[in-house]
Parts: C-alpha cells; structure tokens; sequence
C-alpha cells in the first residue's frame, strides 16, 4: 500500500465520518482547529495529518485512529445512517421480540 492510497482511504473515511455526524467543513476544522482549505485538502487526498491532526480527529468521530484508515468500512453508508437514524426505535422492537420469544417460550413449558 501507498502512501497515495492511505490518503485517498484516510480522505474517504473524514468525509464520510463528518457527513454521518452531520458536521459541514467549517464546523469539523473549528473542532480540530484547523482551516477549512486544509479540511477540505485533506478530504481531497492532497495533503497528510500530523500525528497529533489524526488524534484529534479520531477523538471527534469517537474513533480510533486505525479505523480512519481501513479501506472498507464495516457497513455500507446507508445502512449505518439507517441505524444511527432509528437506533432508539430499532431497540425498543429488539426488547419486544425478546419479551415475546421469553412468553412464547414459557407458555410452551407451561403447557407441558
């Protein structure tokens, strides 16, 4: 692997990472404090972060910072903002199939 091609996996995942949290660039360089061309350069794959940029940007998307530079992220991007949309929906549905699979499968027991 390139350096080339770490640029073009790390600029890949800032921006789809800023867009999953909603952040424009002026709101994502004033988190880092850095300037927005320099945002926007990076997102483009034309200029390297510091040790200390890549910390920073990891600490505001939550991240570690290998996971800013794995080629593939783990779900499509569609499916994780689907999630990220409708996690307090999608938790309440998993509690209520989990209490009707208990009930079900105690009316089973009782029954015999």
């Amino acid at each position: 692997m390139t350096e080339q091609d770490l640029r073009h996996i790390l600029s890949r995942n800032i921006k789809r990472y800023r867009s999953y949290r909603g952040l424009s660039q002026a709101e994502l360089a004033e988190k880092l404090d850095i300037s927005i061309p320099f945002l926007s350069d990076l997102e483009n794959g034309k200029k390297w972060v510091s040790p200390r940029t890549l910390a920073k940007i990891s600490d505001v998307f939550n991240l570690e910072a290998y996971e800013l530079l794995r080629p593939e992220p783990g779900m499509p991007d569609n499916s994780i903002n689907v999630i990220e949309k409708y996690s307090d929906e999608l938790q309440v549905l998993l509690a209520k199939t989990i209490i009707t699979l208990r009930d079900h499968y105690i009316s089973i027991l009782v029954k015999k």
